[in-house]
């Protein structure tokens, strides 16, 4: 090795995109530019760049950074990892900031409401055991699913046997807790006014002996339910970090080691300087009440994840294949993508496919959110997971296993539920810092009622302790998740699929929805319903010309033509040659003649006059109908009218969009004249026509530069970038035609109800995330200055700690309460 590179880390890159041993070149003279790299090889056969790099000069993204600049990718890979041991937001920040560490490690997402982390890293840099380790030398654990059979039920059966201890340590807690707290609470108020008629009643648990059975009491409590938290606080504080575990840690230990000291002062003749208040009940309680609390929390964020749980079981475990004109039953995972797979009614299809045999309807709504059943026959689409509900159907599998429609819809609603909102990142600042801050509080106030307020210091202590207990920082960090969680799995249920938490934030922000037409409003399959040739011509060879010349094309409105003209039985004749003007029509050589297929602009901007033609294509485009003409060596030959029928919901959704207050704007490669006939059906009062499909992005721009929040909805096919280009994108498909990861947002059911229904969702789940956030934050603001003077004992600070989380998890569950769209 040279001298350069003495000093210099390693690094070896799986690169993405070369083609050429230029792209190498081009590969390496951007790695070389990069500040910190010393010397970077690039070996196009394996793919891969080794890089010498000054660690304290260059880190990994910036690397990574310099090859993206320069066209090229790096092979990255993500993995999911259920998490053990997490309380609260700093712990999902402890354990995000430990799976940073390990070498390839590019990012990063923690949620304490799914209690998993998902890690993208780059593979061969790090592997699945050096995360587990860097997760474990935190404190954490991750739930071992490597060598269960269903990773989903190994980590259920995991968190259930948590919940299960959870519960035996609540009913120890309280085994001891509730005589301890009669007997101790009993002793304590003797002293008051008014309730002197307990110490005639019973004169002898005043005595010091009873002391020493309280400790013993609180003992196991301590020892048994308390060591979680003391366990928990040390691995924290030991990585340099805080987290709920140490505030509770605290406080009950304080509460428990005084009253040792009171023992320490009946044994040893001081306790006129410690007195004879122990508070073994208090650190009992604390203890005792926010397990309680994490129990609760527990069982509901469970419930949290019901959705996802629901999706899953819709896949039937076994298939019933046709193999030789006999049925076999076999498990779902060994049908093979050209089997036939037999669905008797009754029956959830096992995999995507297509009707080979029989008819049916089929109910959808668990995936589409749509109630009514569908009809299929030979050739339909069907999606796995519905229920076939009358006709058997012999299937012919399309897709299967992972590459499912339901199986993309749960990895879909996973990655959704796994990702962090914009909103939540004010809640991760302010719990990366809580615990520090309440421990800062709490020492302030021990001072300041022992030499301000001179309260003796068995009180101060409790007034401390009471500080400590009443912070909750866990509700900060379950305000946003639980809320995602929820609404994301409300949207899967109902046809909606968001791509992440920011697309299920931002919806609930849009202004403007721009509507794309073809597809969207109408149902994209177009007709032909009017030829019209000029006089002399005849109806058939026009139609056998445009036809014939559209036959390479594959537009829509090119495919209606054709199949017009071979319903009609005409014979179409080969093109000479062929040229596609996009968005405007086709020019083709037909028979040794020019001939020109497409809008009457086109054939205008082609020299051709339409002056005769122009009445009947106004009566045409005031009919609704896409005019088409048609010329052949420099004379126009006539009109052909094309008309895409409105989806019958497309009017009652478009209404539903404006009772939102949102504004629906149509965007069309249509004259304009059929675009507002189209409007006019639907209701909407904004057009943008004639926009060429290149165009559709900067329609949007346009709208955008109004100050307008604008959500795009269209079939993700040719208007992907103005799909990227909005502030959240919605595909609208069906089924298994619909690509899933092209949008912020999928809508499954094809449906215009679809787009209000996310909205409404949207709008809904953010209500309930600045719900969470108020409570978690004013009752800490509220409650902690409370505590501070006073004016709260311990055992009460526990129970208002202990469900304050659950509340917000409760809260977030009324979500699946909710009617929207």
């Amino acid at each position: 090795m040279s001298a350069q590179t003495v000093n210099a880390v390693l690094l070896s890159l799986p690169i993405t995109g070369m083609t050429c041993a230029a792209c190498a070149r081009n590969v390496e003279r951007a790695l070389n530019k990069a500040e910190g790299v010393q010397a970077a090889e690039v070996n196009l056969a394996t793919e891969r760049a080794q890089v010498h790099y000054d660690p304290h000069k260059a880190d990994l993204k910036a690397i990574i950074g310099r090859i993206e600049g320069a066209g090229y990718g790096v092979a990255t890979a993500s993995i999911t990892l259920p998490i053990s041991g997490m309380t609260c937001a700093a712990c999902a920040r402890n354990v995000e900031r430990a799976l940073m560490r390990p070498e390839g490690v590019l990012d990063v997402q923690v949620s304490l409401a799914s209690e998993r982390a998902t890690v993208t890293y780059i593979p061969g840099l790090a592997k699945r055991r050096d995360l587990v380790r860097a997760v474990e030398a935190a404190g954490y654990g991750v739930i071992d699913t490597t060598q269960a059979s269903n990773a989903t039920d190994a980590e259920r059966q995991a968190r259930e046997a948590e919940i299960q201890r959870q519960e035996r340590l609540v009913w120890i807690g309280a085994l001891f807790t509730v005589p301890l707290t009669i007997l101790s609470m009993t002793r304590h108020v003797m002293h008051l006014d008014g309730f002197a008629f307990l110490m005639d009643a019973f004169p002898w648990l005043m005595e010091d002996y009873w002391l020493f059975i309280f400790g013993l009491l609180a003992t196991p409590v301590m020892v048994i339910v308390g060591r979680q938290y003391v366990v928990g606080a040390y691995k924290a504080v030991r990585n340099g970090a805080a987290n709920m575990d140490v505030l509770v840690a605290l406080g009950s230990g304080a509460a428990y080691v005084y009253g040792l000291v009171v023992l320490a002062g009946i044994v040893f003749g001081f306790s006129e300087v410690v007195g004879k208040d122990d508070y073994f009940e208090s650190a009992a309680v604390i203890l005792t009440l926010i397990t309680l609390g994490k129990l609760l929390e527990a069982r509901a964020k469970g419930r949290t994840s019901d959705a996802i749980r629901k999706l899953m079981s819709l896949a039937p475990p076994t298939a019933l294949l046709l193999r030789d004109g006999q049925e076999e039953e076999v498990a779902a995972d060994e049908v093979l993508v050209g089997d036939w797979v037999v669905v008797k009614p009754g029956a959830r299809v096992p995999v995507d496919g297509v009707v080979l045999e029989g008819r049916s309807t089929v109910d959808e709504s668990m995936l589409t959110g749509e109630s009514m059943p569908v009809d299929k026959a030979i050739g339909s689409k069907v999606i796995g997971g519905t229920i076939n509900q009358q006709g058997r159907l012999i299937v012919e599998a399309t897709h299967v296993g992972a590459e499912t429609a339901l199986a993309h819809v749960i990895r879909l609603v996973e990655q959704a539920q796994g990702s962090k909102a914009p909103v939540q990142r004010v809640a991760d600042a302010v719990s990366g810092v809580f615990v520090p801050v309440v421990v800062a509080l709490s020492l302030l106030t021990l001072l300041g009622w022992l030499f301000i307020g001179q309260l003796p210091l068995p009180n101060a202590i409790m007034h401390a302790i009471a500080v400590m207990v009443i912070a909750c920082p866990c509700a900060l960090g379950l305000a946003t998740p639980t809320a995602v969680m929820v609404g994301t799995g409300l949207g899967a249920e109902r046809g909606v699929l968001f791509k992440n938490s920011a697309a299920l934030e931002t919806s609930h922000k849009l202004q403007t929805i721009i509507l794309d037409k073809t597809g969207t409003i109408t149902q994209g399959r177009p007709s032909v319903t009017d030829v019209l040739p000029v006089p002399g011509q005849d109806e058939a060879e026009l139609l056998r010309l445009a036809a014939s010349a559209e036959r390479a094309s594959e537009h829509p409105l090119a495919l209606a033509i054709v199949q017009a003209a071979q319903a009609r039985g005409l014979a179409l004749v080969p093109s000479q040659q062929f040229e596609n003007v996009v968005g405007r029509g086709v020019r083709a050589t037909l028979e040794g003649e020019t001939v020109l297929v497409g809008s009457p602009g086109f054939l205008r901007d082609e020299g051709m006059s339409l002056d005769d033609l122009q009445a009947q294509i106004e009566a045409l485009q005031g009919a609704a109908r896409t005019v088409i003409a048609v010329a052949r060596a420099g004379q126009a030959l006539g009109l052909i009218g094309v008309a895409d029928a409105v989806k019958p919901s497309s009017a009652q959704a478009i209404a539903r969009l404006r009772e939102l207050g949102l504004s629906v704007v149509m965007l069309t490669g249509d004259n304009a004249q059929t675009a507002w006939a189209v409007a006019r059906t639907v209701g909407i009062e904004r057009v943008v026509a004639e926009v060429l499909p290149s165009g559709k992005a900067e329609a949007v721009k346009a709208l955008q530069a109004e100050g307008q929040r604008v959500g795009m909805v269209g079939d993700g096919v040719n208007d992907a970038a103005a799909l990227a280009q909005a502030d959240v994108g919605l595909a609208i498909g069906t089924g298994t035609d619909i690509a899933m990861e092209a949008a912020d947002v999928t809508l499954i059911s094809g449906d215009l109800h679809g787009v209000a229904r996310a909205i409404a969702l949207s709008r809904a789940t953010m209500r309930t995330i600045y719900q969470n956030l108020f409570w978690a934050f004013i009752y800490n603001v509220i409650l902690i200055p409370v505590a501070m003077m006073g004016a709260l004992i311990p055992m009460f600070s526990a129970a208002a700690m202990a469900f304050s989380s659950f509340f917000v998890v409760t809260n977030s569950l009324r979500l699946r309460n909710r009617q929207v769209g």
